[in-house]
């Protein structure tokens, strides 16, 4: 249902519908609402948990980016434990929709808030939006896909580095923090 809704959002907001603000702006808190709903059935990526806390604890400063609220991201890390690692640096959706990934727009505020380098970060993503935005930010590029059909929509879109867990994402992290 949220993708129908920002669908339904991304159509209310051109200048052919006139752009009623009252009505992107009730379409906006209803899409919040259902990814709220979502996000309470979310299911963990596995080995995320354990690699956030990990690289938070080194030192690494982190970020999330997403096309959805970043109040439901903040909200699903909150119930995971996990959004100390990120406060105050969760960027979403505004409703400026243009904006959305692969508009690098969420990944430059990222960088920006960390007063990070481009070219020393690192951006995880599942989609091949999320690739397109890491690189017109000049952000490197991890890959990541549950299942073969994932992987190769990444692949054909150009991702270098896909892997289909993270386990050996947090085996590098940790050896890292212990050399």
């Amino acid at each position: 249902m949220p993708g129908h809704l920002l669908s339904l959002l991304r159509g209310c907001d051109t200048p052919a519908s006139g752009r009623c603000p009252q009505l992107l702006q009730a379409l906006e808190e209803e899409l919040t609402r259902e990814e709220l709903r979502a996000a309470a059935t979310a299911r963990p990526t596995p080995y995320a948990d354990p690699l956030i806390r990990t690289w938070s604890a080194v030192g690494s400063r982190l970020a999330i980016t997403t096309n959805h609220s970043p109040l439901v991201a903040e909200h699903y890390l909150t119930g995971r434990g996990l959004a100390g690692c990120f406060v105050p640096h969760f960027y979403g959706r505004t409703t400026d929709l243009s904006r959305l990934e692969p508009d690098p727009d969420c990944v430059n505020r990222a960088l920006t808030g960390l007063d990070a380098c481009p070219g020393a970060t690192l951006m995880i993503g599942d989609t091949p939006s999320d690739l397109f935005a890491a690189q017109e930010a000049g952000v490197r590029f991890l890959g990541y896909a549950s299942d073969e059909m994932r992987i190769q929509r990444l692949r054909g879109a150009g991702a270098e580095v896909v892997v289909d867990t993270l386990e050996p994402v947090l085996a590098t992290v940790r050896a890292m923090a212990r050399a």
